[in-house]
């Protein structure tokens, strides 16, 4: 025993020696900031640039792809060479030249796209950030037939101007943080103040601080972070590209959130049934936004329930085929050799890959793979006797109502849960499919988001908001906003009506 103690206290010193290591190459004393000791900072980086001004003892230090070149110019050289050797600290001591202590802010601030100016013993950083970007284009994956078309870009600043743009009061506020060990990644809280809780707003804040990674890259890859429920196939934070979807997500009191670098932004809280709304509803008459949501509820039950029914009935419950489909359907699966379960599994697994071949490959191809590939594989499996047609027709139905869902991620899960949903089906026919609804309606029950139920306004039992979940009422209706939100504020409008 007294060798393994001896060992164990061995190790204990050797992690203690390499820590103090770690503190000596990392000195948390904040350095005065100087030219020698940024350019070792960046020593090996080719895009760094530096400039230097002998007869005004200036020296400006930057990363050229993240630089404005004509704000650079007009803000910063064009002032310094204009000026004379007596006239450079007038200059820098305007306003959009922020005087720094400390070498640590200036590093940072040259890694965030900002140009450091030496002079003399005093240091200085000026915003210039300008890279090339995106310009503000259509949602490819949020297609509306009314209503707006401009949706998010990768530069966080774009996208703040466009909620900006939709929401003109100094209510809305936002929170800057940073994610990240590596990337340093901006990520911004936004919220209206007097509307939103700040429960949930102290809330996502603290989750997003306590993330400890390299780098995050995605609102989709933060979020993933944050869930209360990791292990659950369901999202649990809605995410849009959409400008005018976040901002209706603020008005009702919710919280939003936004990574630089990636083109949505996600709110919370949420729940399921939010998954099955999209701009368009409010977009079109309240009748006809309700028909189209109930549809989409509707194809939920068919891309889950449709594939699996036809497994569970030609296994188990043949008495549940009319008697004109009974013939039909004998003599398609009379040339099958596998059970309906293989068979099902089998044409499910093939329509996943030409879904996915056709999301990868270019548009145009991708389209031409999707319904030839569709059409001559469907054709080619039933007259070689490995499918019958009634298979065909379910599985096409059922991935055709999957694109039906708004929400790609909801989309992705509940394409899941089919296969798991099949699989209890051929198992133990209809009772299976019985266990795995229940299972899932168990499920949804315990997941959270941001700390609220899941299942709002089902459970807890809220029929007023049912007026927005289920169907779309008219507008003069919704006169308050979601009971999830707890927001203290609830009074949406007036109704004149």
């Amino acid at each position: 025993m007294s060798f393994f103690k001896q060992l164990w206290k061995a190790m204990l010193k050797d992690e203690s020696t390499s820590q103090e290591a770690i503190v000596e190459a990392y000195p948390e004393n904040n350095e005065r900031p100087s030219l020698q000791h940024t350019l070792e900072q960046f020593d090996n980086c080719a895009d760094l640039v530096h400039r230097t001004y002998p007869k005004l003892q200036v020296d400006i230090v930057y990363f050229s792809p993240m630089m404005d070149m004509d704000k650079l110019t007009r803000d910063v050289l064009t002032p310094l060479l204009q000026a004379g050797e007596d006239e450079v600290s007038d200059v820098l001591e305007q306003s959009q030249f922020s005087k720094n202590e400390d070498s640590k802010q200036i590093v940072k601030g040259i890694l965030s796209g900002q140009a450091a100016i030496f002079y003399g013993q005093s240091a200085y950083l000026v915003d210039v950030f300008g890279p090339e970007s995106r310009a503000v284009t259509q949602s490819e994956t949020e297609t509306v037939i009314t209503g707006p078309h401009d949706a998010f870009t990768e530069r966080a600043g774009t996208n703040l101007a466009l909620i900006r743009s939709r929401i003109r009061s100094s209510h809305l506020k936002v929170i800057r943080l940073s994610v990240g060990e590596v990337t340093k990644t901006d990520v911004f809280i936004l919220y209206i103040e007097g509307i939103a809780n700040m429960d949930y707003v102290h809330e996502a804040i603290n989750r997003i601080k306590a993330i400890e990674m390299d780098a995050v890259y995605d609102t989709s890859m933060l979020i993933q972070c944050i869930e209360d429920s990791p292990k659950s196939v369901f999202p649990q934070f809605i995410t849009s590209e959409r400008p005018d979807a976040i901002a209706s997500k603020l008005v009702s009191g919710r919280v939003v959130g936004l990574c630089d670098g990636s083109p949505s932004a996600f709110s919370a809280p949420t729940s399921v049934f939010e998954f099955f709304s999209s701009s368009d509803d409010y977009y079109q008459r309240w009748m006809v936004g309700t028909g189209i949501r109930l549809l989409r509820f509707v194809a939920f039950i068919i891309t889950v329930a449709f594939t699996a029914l036809y497994v569970s009935v030609t296994t188990y419950h043949y008495e549940m085929i009319p008697e004109n489909l009974l013939i039909p359907l004998t003599e398609s699966r009379s040339r099958v050799p596998f059970p309906p379960l293989y068979e099902a599994l089998l044409m499910e697994t093939t329509i996943e890959l030409l879904r996915e071949a056709g999301a990868r490959l270019p548009t145009k191809i991708g389209q031409t793979i999707g319904i030839v590939g569709g059409i001559v594989i469907g054709q080619a499996a039933v007259q070689a006797g490995l499918t019958s047609n009634i298979l065909i027709i379910a599985v096409a139905i059922s991935a055709i109502s999957s694109f039906v869902i708004p929400s790609y991620a909801m989309s992705g899960s509940i394409r899941i849960i089919r296969f798991g949903i099949i699989i209890l089906a051929g198992i133990w026919g209809n009772f299976g499919i019985a266990i795995g609804f229940t299972a899932i309606i168990i499920h949804l029950g315990g997941v959270l988001s941001l700390g609220t139920s899941y299942l709002t306004p089902v459970a807890p039992f809220k029929f007023r908001d049912w007026k927005d979940t289920f169907i779309r009422a008219p507008f003069f209706i919704l006169d308050e906003r979601p009971t999830q939100t707890k927001t203290p504020n609830r009074i949406r409008q007036k109704p004149r009506r």
